[in-house]
């Protein structure tokens, strides 16, 4: 028996913040009723990479029923509203204000329905100023703060992959399983709220107490660390080797055993971890001089020899291939409309419990059967 296993969740999602926190669901054996309307989440037309399907669509998406529904109708209402008599968990991510206006009011719903838990994920919230803002993930990404730390010191950089949504999904999937195991409790479910600002706004931890308190925020340092170095790419002969020199045991672990330099250990300039950022310029330059001399496999040899963190980078065709995933079977096969296609292990497992990976559903490819299942034959989508 699956964790979830009997939990039915209904969701009107779209994009990748809520599609991303029900697929957590899914993966852990619950039912999730994926409603879409009729032209379908918009996230199915975001590109055509997987045999003509979208990339977003299949991460997102896997082990669903999709049942489209037209909510400005009647029929569509009715429908909605029976699901939800029978769900455990309803998530939503429409525009703050949306469901209310079409009678499913998240307050009224817990109202109405005392067990059920109720999600709903917008970009800033159901209150204040920015409610009504549209919110993508860009412009959280700017809005939160992260753009003005990340990238190098001339160009602010966007985060390559959809970070706000993901954080927003994480914690709207940690907060109903959090939810759900209160309800077995005290038999009552909840009302959460989740905003893709809240979440990143909890990510820029670090930064935040950083300029509160030291005075300026982190600088942006390109693929270094602000506060913390030798962290970041340097150049060999034949390459790029990435290092992160954690503390001052490392340091002189590092000067010693790889550098060949131990006298740097002493330097007054380097000897701690705020005098070696603050001096951040001529560390580089002796640690690049250094690794001129060696190749990638060289240096490799040596920083495994001295116990100390380093990595290649790779590409996204490196990942897919990475010895390590292979090593420890992470890859899996699910199917689809379009053949069968590769699926990742959901990041943590729980023991003799191989996670529920059922296929990709096509738009509107359960509508008939779950109507049925309603007493609904007649409801046309």
């Amino acid at each position: 028996m699956r964790a979830l296993e009997g939990i039915t969740v209904v969701s009107v999602e779209q994009a990748v913040a809520a599609p991303f926190a029900t697929r957590q669901l899914a993966d852990l054996g619950a039912r999730v009723i994926k409603v879409e309307r009729p032209e379908g989440d918009f996230a199915r037309a975001y590109d055509r990479a997987v045999r003509g399907w979208s990339s977003h669509f299949v991460w997102l998406n896997r082990s669903k029923e999709s049942v489209v529904l037209d909510l400005k109708s009647d029929r569509g209402r009715v429908a909605l509203e029976r699901l939800l008599e029978r769900a455990d968990v309803f998530v939503q991510n429409l525009s703050p204000g949306a469901l209310d206006r079409l009678g499913f009011a998240p307050r009224e719903l817990r109202q109405r329905y005392p067990r059920l838990v109720v999600c709903s994920i917008s970009g800033y919230g159901s209150t204040g100023p920015y409610r009504d803002r549209k919110a993508y993930d860009l412009l959280v990404q700017a809005e939160s703060g992260l753009l003005s730390i990340t990238g190098t010191p001339d160009e602010p950089v966007k985060v390559g992959i959809s970070v706000a949504d993901i954080a927003a999904g994480m914690y709207a999937f940690s907060g109903i399983l959090a939810a759900l195991y209160r309800r077995e409790r005290t038999g009552q479910g909840a009302l959460l709220e989740v905003s893709l600002l809240d979440s990143l706004a909890e990510w820029m931890g670090y930064p935040l107490y950083y300029a509160a308190y030291g005075g300026r925020a982190p600088e942006r340092t390109g693929a270094h660390h602000a506060t913390i170095a030798p962290y970041g790419p340097f150049p060999a002969r034949d390459g790029v080797i990435f290092l992160a020199i954690q503390n001052d045991r490392e340091w002189v672990r590092f000067c010693h055993q790889v550098l060949d330099q131990p006298h740097l250990a002493e330097d007054p300039r380097f000897a701690t971890n705020p005098d070696r950022v603050a001096h951040r310029r001529e560390l580089e330059e002796v640690v690049r001089a250094a690794f001129a001399r060696w190749s990638t496999e060289e240096l490799e040899q040596r920083l495994e020899a001295a116990d100390l963190a380093y990595a290649q980078m790779r590409t996204v065709q490196g990942l897919l291939e990475h010895p390590q995933l292979r090593a420890r079977h992470r890859w899996r096969q699910l199917s689809s409309a379009v053949g069968p296609l590769l699926a990742l292990l959901p990041p943590f497992s729980l023991e003799e419990e191989e996670p529920q990976l059922g296929p990709v559903p096509e738009l509107g490819q359960h509508t008939r059967a779950v109507l049925r299942e309603l007493g609904l034959e007649e409801v046309e989508p």
